[in-house]
């Protein structure tokens, strides 16, 4: 599988986390709700969460197990599961959430990453076969990430800014003596992409601002280590590594520079030459190979959904997968001989469950069972897609769930929910904090206003230094949509959202003071001039491209000023809920403290939440399901009332 150097099995759990990813605590407690002549059986944020999160599908080598990480136990911890008897061995019992790297290529120890309180600084550690642990990248500032095993096993690939704290650097790690080697000083501001098997060829990502990026490679059996361009253009368009060839003779990256979606393309390493690879109506949002490159699995972004396709390269055809339960592909992987994949499906109305399937045989085989054994699947909401026009004519789309109660007889209240970003997107899927909510009878409508990724890059760019103004109107015109369906009740809508999401429900109620009647912001920013100034050193090879989107502190200080909730909390007269993290080091938990003081000024209704062993997210189950409680008692209070 593709390396992970970005460390997307944590991103996607701050980020699910953000969004309400499902998660567990066990309990049976529910009530029964009559609506017209359907009845909705209730449930409890403890049963909801009583519902376990697992990602991650690394084999062991000898092909008969698979590391995952799970919250089962209240945090990630690393399991690994046995294919034959689906049982589960904890490896891992920390304070602090661990996620799941890898197995080693010829033996049992782990990789995994954790970091101190939701702080951010990842670190490496290896779990040995005795059960003892070592951290690799030692150092209270540090913050590493994983980036790949040579193809004979013998060495491994991390990076780290234990030099530079702006700065990720690359090194190279012998499997069994840990010994680490210097391979690439990042002076340039360059990002490690991808390694080639062979570990000859590194691939390099540079951000020029957040419409233009580069790829460059480096050859490390050449005596300079210089990286070379190979990405010349002359337009704006972005470029960014995805994976090798398992033969080390090509790089695949993706790039829009040849219309609205990512394409990828072939680099040969030998001749130069560009070739398409694969192309589709939406961004190719990955590709990469099983180990002898025979199963090549890529995913496009279909309109907030991802849709996975597996191909033979032997026969250039799909592989012909055996009958499954409903929901979308995740977490592809194989096994050393290939003989055995393992993969993940989610729906709206159930969490991600791993699979096996022996390749050729009739039936796939389900490990894990992640659904809460008190809720009934049929109790739960599918979502539809749905689109309206803004102010502009722009037509935006977004993801709507619709109480099962509701009808044009019992009109329901709602929420419009904001992703974080900015530029993220709210997509298809199980989420326990929404579905929640939903099953208690208030409906979301998850807005992707413009500036959201997934629906091509012109859009992308629209609300580029226009936060808060024309993407804002997009989340209004979304309440307005709400308002013209017949089911929901047009007095009674709120805003709620997480992080980038959290600042643009508290710009609402701060500069759109009379359209919604409540807001909950979930580690949201309200002051952009202060968060723009204090990012972390490690986002510097991406601050360009950021000040591109948000603007340059140093000289759009005024309009920073001018978006920020924050400096205009004064206008906020609806009820406000506030959730934050004690160790977020993008939000600071100072922001948080001055709007909730503003805002109580005013004789607002104000809640505040706060985690003190939480960052960006939520990393742990109970704080999961004290955020729900509050989310419903909250609604329950202001908005239903």
């Amino acid at each position: 599988m593709k390396p992970s150097f970005q460390l997307a099995a944590v991103a996607c759990a701050l980020s699910l986390a953000l969004a309400g990813c499902s998660q567990s605590t066990p309990s049976t407690s529910s009530t029964e709700s009559v609506q017209q002549s359907q009845t909705v059986k209730q449930y409890d944020a403890e049963t909801f969460f009583d519902t376990t999160s697992i990602m991650g599908s690394s084999f062991s080598s000898k092909g008969d197990k698979i590391l995952v990480s799970s919250d089962e136990s209240g945090i990630y911890s690393l399991y690994e599961v046995d294919i034959k008897t689906a049982k589960k061995t904890r490896l891992t019992d920390f304070e602090d959430s661990t996620y799941a790297v890898a197995y080693f290529p010829k033996d049992e120890r782990v990789l995994f990453t954790k970091d101190s309180g939701g702080n951010e600084r990842y670190h490496i550690y290896v779990r040995e076969t005795d059960g003892t642990v070592k951290d690799l990248t030692p150092g209270e500032e540090t913050r590493a990430g994983f980036a790949g095993f040579t193809e004979d096993g013998k060495h491994f690939f991390i990076t780290s800014n234990q030099r530079d704290a702006k700065f990720m650097d690359l090194y190279r790690v012998d499997a069994n003596s840990y010994e680490v080697t210097p391979v690439y000083q990042n002076t340039m501001g360059l990002d490690v992409g991808a390694i080639s098997p062979d570990g000859r060829f590194i691939a390099l990502s540079k951000n020029n601002s957040n419409k233009d990026s580069d790829v460059f490679i480096l050859d490390t059996r050449k005596k300079t280590l210089k990286p070379e361009l190979i990405t010349r253009h002359d337009d704006d368009a972005k470029y960014g590594p995805e994976t090798f060839s398992r033969d080390s003779k090509s790089l695949y990256y993706s790039t829009d520079a040849k219309g609205e979606f990512a394409e990828v393309w072939r680099y040969d390493l030998t001749t130069g030459e560009h070739s398409p690879a694969l192309k589709d109506e939406w961004d190719v949002s990955f590709i990469y190979f099983s180990k002898s490159g025979r199963y090549q699995v890529s995913g496009v972004n279909a309109d907030a959904s991802t849709k996975v396709s597996i191909i033979d390269t032997t026969t250039g055809k799909g592989i012909a997968m055996p009958s499954l339960p409903a929901g979308n592909l995740r977490g592809v992987n194989f096994s050393a001989d290939e003989k055995t994949m393992a993969f993940y499906l989610n729906s709206d109305t159930s969490p991600s469950n791993l699979f096996v399937w022996q390749l050729g045989e009739s039936k796939a085989k389900q490990l894990t069972n992640t659904l809460s054994d008190a809720i009934d699947q049929n109790d739960l909401v599918e979502s539809t897609i749905v689109r309206f026009k803004s102010f502009d004519g722009l037509e935006i789309p977004g993801v709507l769930y619709k109480p099962k109660q509701a009808n044009s007889n019992n009109k329901v209240p709602a929420l419009v929910w904001v992703h974080g970003g900015p530029g993220g997107q709210s997509r298809t899927g199980y989420s326990a904090m929404q579905q929640h909510l939903v099953n208690h009878g208030y409906a979301i409508f998850a807005v992707n206003n413009r500036g959201s990724s997934g629906y091509g890059k012109t859009f992308f760019h629209l609300d580029d230094k226009k936060h808060g103004t024309d993407d804002l109107q997009d989340i209004v015109y979304g309440k307005k949509h709400l308002q013209s369906l017949d089911w929901v009740d047009a007095d009674k809508i709120g805003i709620m959202g997480g992080s980038y999401g959290g600042f643009m429900t508290a710009a609402a109620l701060a500069f759109e003071p009379e359209e919604f009647k409540v807001g909950i912001n979930i580690f949201g920013v309200t002051n952009w001039v202060r968060t723009l100034n204090s990012i972390p050193p490690w986002w510097e090879s991406f601050k360009k491209a950021l000040y591109d989107e948000m603007g340059d502190p140093a000289t759009d200080g005024e309009r920073h000023r001018a978006i920020s909730p924050l400096f205009h909390a004064k206008n906020i007269t609806k009820p406000l809920m506030v959730i934050q993290g004690a160790n977020d080091p993008r939000v600071l938990q100072v922001e948080s403290d001055e709007l909730v003081a503003a805002v109580k000024a005013n004789g607002v209704p104000v809640e505040y939440v706060l985690f003190d062993d939480e960052g960006h997210g939520f990393t742990k189950k109970e704080n999961r399901i004290k955020a729900s409680n509050a989310y419903l008692e909250f609604l329950n209070t202001y908005l239903d009332k």
